[in-house]
């Protein structure tokens, strides 16, 4: 998706290269089993294939949209249930499943003009809120279990929370959303930004967890949240007034990268935390794509202000 920002940036034609190298090689071998994170490809092979007019491109990307209506596993109240690879997470919503999936299946709505992919686009956000959304700080807990009927260890993950901040903006932006529900999606974004003013770190980052400054600073989410804000004043969602945390943000994440462009202080995949936050804290930190992603796609935002 970086790879496609880029691109509708600055027209950078090694962008739109890869990008295209990169599909066709998967079309040719196959795609894998579609799940909650290997959805997330396709969401910058529909903006592709919607610029190409490529039916190679826009096929796959019909067809994953389906099965995601059809045959996700659900939870009750019809949430998609985050089930990757490896884990069944039954009854589960996790906080990233908003970006990972419903981002695509939001834009293929638009692209396609269905309503139904639209509507329940826009339903998975609501009900995420609904279960995830923490009433006093506005920050959003990394899952909640209908079987137990809690958030597990209660943690505000850090890096689930920055998909937080960039997924409401980005789906806003992407299409079609009742004036209600963009309202309850803004009121929402604000407070979690309003929260993360407070918890940021006095040297700019974030912490893993976010309001507990004893776990350590963390990259990504931090590019993420800067990110996130950026683009909801730049939408009109909240007032320039956030900026001057994106500003502070912004030497401490030069910090963290090296002069090979490697980022560091990025804390590795992290899954469920089920009985304790102290888990997130013993979580390793190392180079990962996703955090050299987040941070490009921070630093390319904030040149538009500087």
């Amino acid at each position: 998706y970086v790879l496609w920002k880029l691109y509708t940036y600055g027209r950078d034609e090694n962008s739109l290269k890869t990008l295209k190298k990169y599909y066709d090689r998967q079309i040719e071998i196959g795609f894998p089993a579609l799940n909650v994170n290997t959805a997330t490809p396709y969401l910058a092979m529909s903006f592709l294939a919607e610029y190409t007019g490529e039916e190679k491109y826009m096929a796959p990307c019909v067809e994953a949209a389906r099965k995601i209506m059809d045959s996700f596993p659900r939870t009750e109240e019809g949430g998609f249930q985050h089930q990757p690879s490896d884990s069944l997470n039954e009854q589960e919503l996790w906080d990233d499943t908003l970006y990972m999936t419903v981002l695509f299946l939001a834009n293929m709505g638009r692209i396609l003009q269905d309503e139904k992919m639209q509507q329940e686009a826009e339903y998975q956000f609501l009900l995420h809120h609904k279960y995830l959304c923490d009433k006093v700080s506005g920050l959003w807990y990394h899952g909640w279990t209908f079987t137990e009927k809690n958030n597990f260890a209660g943690a505000f993950w850090g890096r689930g929370n920055c998909w937080i901040t960039m997924a409401i903006p980005e789906f806003l932006s992407i299409g079609s959303c009742s004036e209600a529900a963009r309202r309850i999606l803004v009121n929402a974004l604000k407070d979690q930004i309003d929260s993360l003013c407070k918890y940021q770190d006095q040297g700019g980052m974030w912490h893993t967890l976010v309001d507990d400054e004893d776990s350590y600073l963390e990259a990504s989410a931090t590019c993420g949240f800067a990110y996130g804000i950026l683009k909801a004043v730049g939408e009109g969602l909240v007032d320039q007034s956030y900026l001057e945390a994106v500003r502070k943000a912004a030497r401490p994440v030069m910090n963290c990268i090296s002069e090979d462009g490697v980022v560091h202080q990025v804390s590795y995949g992290t899954p469920m935390g089920r009985t304790t936050k102290d888990f997130y804290k013993g979580i390793e930190l190392k180079p990962m794509p996703y955090g050299q992603a987040l941070a490009i796609l921070f630093l390319m935002e904030y040149r538009k202000i500087v």
